[in-house]
């Protein structure tokens, strides 16, 4: 019988034990916060998937969704809502009624990492939850990376190598069949510093939006 591959991990996951151990601590001191793997978010039928790093600390790991509670989802969401793949009100907190449309999130690594650095091990675990979800995806076209780290083990995930479509800014390329875009995260230190500005992360998701009005081959 073929193994069944897991597309979210358990709550208690074990996997990564110093991810593991982190969790707990934080459990200890936050028992009211999420503090937990967090799932991907979104409907299954999209065709677009965006890849993030890991969960922030007093983000989704306090809240139990993707981006939420911190300032990379304010950046996030509001550009999902204004080019139509979000509807509903963004409030920072996963009761807030705010919907997916035609697009889901996902982090890399599922569960926060100390100082939001998961080692390249961790990286490499969790993928065993990132892999699925492509084929898990029936009408998945476009896949939007979030940093670095969320490229490259996309395109891990994806079968090839990072130089088959090395990171940056507004880079897209085709990659077994879907067509990756890739961006700066949009953390507050990438838009503080200027390295990432509104406008260029909008520009990522005006190119997705263009390319999914295009006939699917």
């Amino acid at each position: 019988m073929a193994r069944v591959l897991e597309v979210e991990p358990a709550g208690d996951c074990p996997l990564c034990p110093r991810l593991a151990g982190f969790r707990d601590d934080w459990r200890a001191a936050e028992p009211g916060w999420f503090n937990a793997p967090v799932p991907t978010f979104g409907p299954k039928d999209a065709r677009l998937l965006i890849v993030g790093l890991a969960p922030g600390l007093r983000g989704a790991n306090r809240t139990g969704r993707p981006f939420t509670g911190d300032y990379a989802g304010d950046l996030l969401y509001a550009t999902l809502l204004d080019f139509g793949f979000a509807t509903g009100h963004y409030d920072a907190r996963p009761d807030d009624g705010l919907a997916l449309q035609d697009a889901r999130i996902v982090n890399a690594v599922r569960c926060v990492p100390p100082q939001n650095k998961p080692t390249t091990e961790e990286i490499r675990t969790c993928r065993r939850f990132l892999t699925p979800l492509f084929t898990g995806m029936p009408h998945l076209r476009a896949v939007v990376t979030l940093g670095k780290i969320a490229h490259d083990s996309t395109l891990a995930a994806l079968g090839a190598r990072a130089s088959h479509l090395k990171f940056g800014h507004g880079v897209s390329g085709d990659i077994a069949g879907l067509r990756v875009f890739a961006s700066y995260h949009c953390s507050r230190y990438n838009t503080n510093t200027g390295v990432l500005t509104p406008a260029m992360f909008r520009a990522v998701f005006q190119d997705v939006r263009a390319f999914l009005a295009t006939p699917a081959r």
